[in-house]
């Protein structure tokens, strides 16, 4: 469960567009009973099972063509295995393959040499700030690496210096003392905010006045006699102010004659209107095209707080309350972070949380990044609104420019136009802040979507002064895009089929190769454009 920051340097049954879809509770239960069969035997070499290993399983997807898709926990003698989870694809009761990072059946002895309070003290020389609960420890078996190591997990929470929540996690060596891995995320045994109350809701339509898109209709709830910015019609996704705090889930908009804002940051409810059109144009996004209800497709909405902290130049997706959280900008080139891209890319987050689960460091955090990127520019395409058409620039919103700037926060056609990105594959990539190393990810899905095509503004006799040859790392000058609605679904089957908490790069092409295979072939025009982006990438 985990919390994430958009930028660190601002900070019926089978009906779907795609064959695949989230089980009905019947069918789920029916497909995950074959597979936890599957596992405890016929396939159990191949998911690389140890005699002691157990697994639990998370959720199920079937296509339509019968193949099923489910996907486990894994856990080692009652300890967790991190790393170790594995989507399991059969069909007709007979496993075909397994998508898992863990390639070996070695275990780790479980005599740890150090104690719980040793592991505390180790990661809070890392910790660095104030923490707001005592820290935990728990062992764990850490399956990232080559080999499964014990492991102490220490969890330490507090808010950093830039206002930003962390719940840090630090895995350390049960038996060295070493600090092997660390990553920011939230869990926590307290349940989030069950939402307003309201006797007799009655689900109404309101105008917004927002900051960024002008005036637009936004869906809220009569509740008496007075207006609450909740969306019924959405699983009852609400937005709250959090008046420049930086704990609690701050109060839920009211308004008396559902009109919200002016246009300005003067009224309060003005970037509110924002976040929940942007959250708004998510769900529908993620329902129309891809047949998802709702972040968890559980069809329940989530939580966003708006006016977090002063002047804080951030937004970010926490797992543990379900909520998104906008911050205002620093007040002078910065707008507030509420953009429809922005809401795309933290609901997106959200998505990743409840399917692959990439763990938000190493490779797999430049991809859980990206695919957030990669998501959540798809939302503002397909919102299409005149205030904000869609293009490859995340975040441009954030800053205060000309209408036709060209400052953002990623460049998905040129990554290292941000200064810090890389536009090609290296062996290093992983050590990279995950906004860094998702440029890859982004560079790879605008090849496979646009091709090499430079975007208008980034041409020739501008600063940028691209090429289409300068599009790419390696092979062909030019390549020809599949458009965006392919690109899209590939995508997303890839996260939501194929990947799992530890993919990385090379596994990510594979998992988008299979996902191309099962939509459109493996000798079509989209499996073969799959293969030359990732090439042009440098990831082969």
């Amino acid at each position: 469960m985990q919390s994430r920051l958009l930028s660190a340097a601002i900070v019926s049954a089978l009906a779907v567009s795609a064959p695949a879809i989230a089980a009905q509770p019947q069918l789920a239960a029916a497909a995950t009973a074959r597979a936890q069969g599957l596992v405890n035997g016929p396939a159990a070499a191949l998911v690389h099972r140890a005699v002691a290993d157990d697994f639990v399983a998370r959720g199920a997807i079937l296509d339509a063509d019968g193949t099923e898709h489910v996907r486990f926990e894994r856990t080692y003698r009652g300890l967790p295995m991190i790393g170790g989870d594995v989507v399991l694809h059969s069909r007709n009761g007979i496993a075909r393959s397994a998508s898992q990072s863990l390639a070996t059946t070695s275990r780790p002895a479980l005599l740890p040499a150090i104690s719980a309070n040793d592991a505390i003290v180790e990661a809070g020389t890392r910790f660095g700030t104030r923490f707001s609960r005592m820290p935990t420890a728990r062992l764990v078996v850490y399956a990232r690496g080559a080999t499964p190591l014990l492991a102490y997990e220490v969890s330490y929470a507090g808010v950093r210096a830039d206002q930003s929540e962390t719940d840090m996690r630090y895995f350390v060596d049960a038996r060295t003392r070493k600090i092997i891995d660390q990553f920011d995320t939230i869990e926590t045994a307290k349940p989030g905010p069950d939402g307003p109350s309201c006797a007799g809701p009655v689900a109404a339509v309101g105008t917004g006045k927002s900051l960024l898109l002008g005036s637009v209709s936004i869906n809220t709830t009569k509740c008496g006699t007075r207006y609450q910015l909740l969306d019924s019609t959405r699983g009852g996704g609400y937005t709250t102010n959090m008046a420049n705090r930086t704990t609690g889930f701050g109060a839920i908009f009211t308004d008396a004659d559902n009109v919200w804002g002016n246009n300005t940051n003067t009224d309060a409810s003005t970037i509110a209107v924002d976040a929940h059109y942007g959250v708004s144009k998510t769900w529908d996004y993620y329902k129309n095209v891809h047949g998802r209800n709702g972040i968890a497709n559980d069809g329940k909405g989530a939580l966003s707080r708006v006016h977090y902290g002063r002047n804080y130049s951030n937004a970010s997706w926490n797992d543990a309350c379900f909520c998104m959280t906008f911050g205002d900008g620093n007040g002078s080139t910065e707008n507030p972070l509420v953009a429809l891209d922005v809401a795309g890319h933290e609901m997106t987050h959200g998505v990743t949380s409840r399917s692959a689960e990439l763990i938000y460091s190493g490779e797999s955090g430049g991809l859980n990044e990206g695919t957030s990127d990669i998501l959540g520019t798809m939302v503002e395409y397909y919102a299409n609104d005149p205030d904000d058409s869609g293009d490859y620039l995340l975040g441009e919103k954030v800053y205060k420019q000309a209408a036709n700037g060209t400052k953002a926060l990623r460049y998905m056609f040129k990554p290292s136009l941000d200064g810090a990105s890389p536009d090609c594959y290296r062996s290093d990539i992983g050590n990279l802040n995950v906004h860094y190393s998702s440029g890859l990810a982004n560079h790879f899905y605008y090849l496979l979507a646009e091709g090499t095509v430079v975007p208008t503004g980034f041409g020739a006799g501008t600063p940028a002064n691209l090429t289409a040859a300068s599009l790419v790392c390696a092979g062909p000058a030019t390549l020809t895009g599949i458009g965006r609605d392919a690109a899209s679904k590939i995508w997303y089957r890839a996260l939501t089929v194929h990947m799992t908490s530890n993919t990385n790069y090379a596994a990510a092409r594979k998992a988008t190769l299979d996902s191309a295979s099962e939509l459109y072939g493996a000798t079509s025009a989209q499996y073969k454009a799959v293969a030359a982006a990732w090439s042009a990438v440098l990831v082969n």
